[in-house]
């Protein structure tokens, strides 16, 4: 989905940054360039081409605001989501409530096999991380092996891809963001081409860059593989 015109990326704010008006009516996502789960619900918001009723409002986590805590969102995290004078947390809560709160195109699927199937893909994304996570620290690459197995067999349950249940939708936009990142860092530090025997996977990648929605909101591979090895430094 395009807007047609390009959104100009605003610059975080930082300690040193005023805070915006808050509940002033204007719905604001507070979000985080670097940060996965921010990611989610940036993706979610551009595809349904909602640039013009959300504003983003990024915010440097190395060195976040003190308003931000105090004044928007207790938990101290992003993302966080400002509309109709609350603010909710949690990425995967916020891509259903961008869904069902919101137009655009339909980011879930009709078909009630399928819609079963994306709550069960979207319930597997933390078990999903830990097991690839872990496998920072180990000899052994099979534990996040079998994860990206996990990725390869939903992406041929129904056989209609490229995308998980056919086409793009909250299941592939929970994974695109971490797939993102293990893909440059694990092919740089453990030499695992995440890709290898599973030509599904490489075909949901291929295809997944060239939604407009997602690529805007992508980060140089070099630099996320970079911050993973600083992240993860004592894990190898």
């Amino acid at each position: 989905m395009s807007s047609g015109v390009k959104e100009v990326l605003p610059p975080a704010l930082d300690s040193s940054s005023e805070p915006p008006a808050i509940f002033d009516g204007t719905t604001k996502l507070y979000i985080s360039y670097t940060c996965p789960y921010a990611q989610r619900v940036w993706i979610t918001r551009n595809y349904k081409g909602l640039q013009d009723k959300i504003k983003l409002i990024p915010i440097d986590l190395q060195n976040r605001p003190a308003w931000y805590k105090e004044k928007v969102y207790p938990p101290n995290k992003v993302p966080s989501l400002e509309h109709n004078n609350e603010v909710k947390g949690e990425s995967l809560d916020l891509i259903k409530y961008l869904e069902g709160n919101f137009e655009g195109p339909s980011l879930l699927p009709d078909d009630p096999a399928k819609r079963e199937f994306a709550e069960e893909l979207l319930s597997y994304t933390n078990s999903f991380n830990q097991a690839v996570v872990s496998s920072f620290k180990a000899d052994s690459i099979s534990e996040a092996g079998a994860a990206f197995d996990y990725l390869e067999n939903a992406l041929g349950k129904f056989g209609d891809g490229p995308f998980v249940l056919g086409t793009f939708s909250l299941a592939n936009i929970a994974y695109a963001p971490f797939i993102e990142r293990y893909q440059p860092f694990l092919l740089d530090v453990k030499k695992y081409d995440i890709t290898v025997g599973r030509p599904k996977l490489a075909a949901w990648i291929q295809e997944i860059n060239k939604i407009e929605a997602y690529e805007v909101t992508k980060r140089d591979p070099k630099e996320l593989a970079e911050a993973f090895k600083r992240r993860f430094s004592s894990r190898f």
